[in-house]
């Protein structure tokens, strides 16, 4: 049996079993999602279409990964102006398993995750418990709770990397860094072409994953410093 589904603004034709990247779903790894929006579904030749989508169908899908598309980079210039811009684009997305297709009505076999309103609003519900049975010496313990806080948020500021003493390389001279990559790159502390060069493929999915440079841009910056660090 197959089902065709709308998600994010898009069609795909799925089947029990396929793994299918879509555009981002609020939810975690291991979570079940329902799919309502079945425009058809059928097994061989007897197909069912909607009006615009069927009643009572419904795919469920168990969540696998949430990562990023690689980066489109969209260029626009203009004749006789000198007017350029490039910008850059990376979707987010969530590579789901479909699990079950399911017909009139039909419950799935697992739950699906809950909706982020409802967490937000049972977050709020135990925290107003919380502050109505607060003691007088609460006050002091939010403080603490603040201050752990701030130190979590320096954590997460602190760069990816430990930059060299020394004067930076001027690193838009590699082909594909201009002056604001040059400057995200030196934000996260990497400032020589010896830094790039020597980058490992470990080194490499951590910039992926926290900065808006796809992987083949980077090992493509890491072949061109290995040249330039020869110098």
């Amino acid at each position: 049996m197959f089902a065709v589904i709308k998600t994010g603004g898009k069609q795909y034709r799925v089947a029990a079993n396929d793994l299918l990247k879509i555009e981002k779903l609020e939810a975690k790894v291991g979570d079940i999602v329902e799919i309502g929006n079945v425009l058809a579904h059928g097994e061989g030749e007897n197909v069912t279409f909607g009006a615009p989508f069927v009643d009572g169908a419904l795919v469920t899908a168990e969540v696998v990964e949430q990562g990023k598309n690689r980066t489109v980079i969209a260029f626009k210039k203009r004749r006789r102006q000198n007017s350029r811009r490039k910008i850059g684009h990376r979707q987010l997305l969530t590579t789901v398993r479909i699990a079950e297709i399911l017909l009139g009505g039909a419950k799935p076999s697992k739950k699906a995750a809950a909706k982020p309103e409802a967490k937000a609003e049972a977050k709020a519900e135990v925290a107003a418990e919380a502050k109505a049975e607060a003691t007088p010496k609460e006050p002091k313990a939010k403080k603490e709770t603040k201050a752990e806080a701030a130190s979590g948020e320096e954590a997460k500021a602190a760069p990816l990397f430990k930059a060299p003493k020394g004067e930076p390389d001027d690193l838009t001279v590699i082909k594909g860094i201009g002056p604001v990559a040059a400057k995200d790159l030196a934000e996260q502390g990497i400032i020589t072409f010896a830094q790039l060069a020597k980058l490992s493929d470990k080194d490499v999915a951590k910039i992926d994953e926290h900065m808006p440079f796809s992987a083949d841009q980077i090992k493509d910056w890491r072949e061109q410093a290995k040249e330039l660090a020869k110098k």
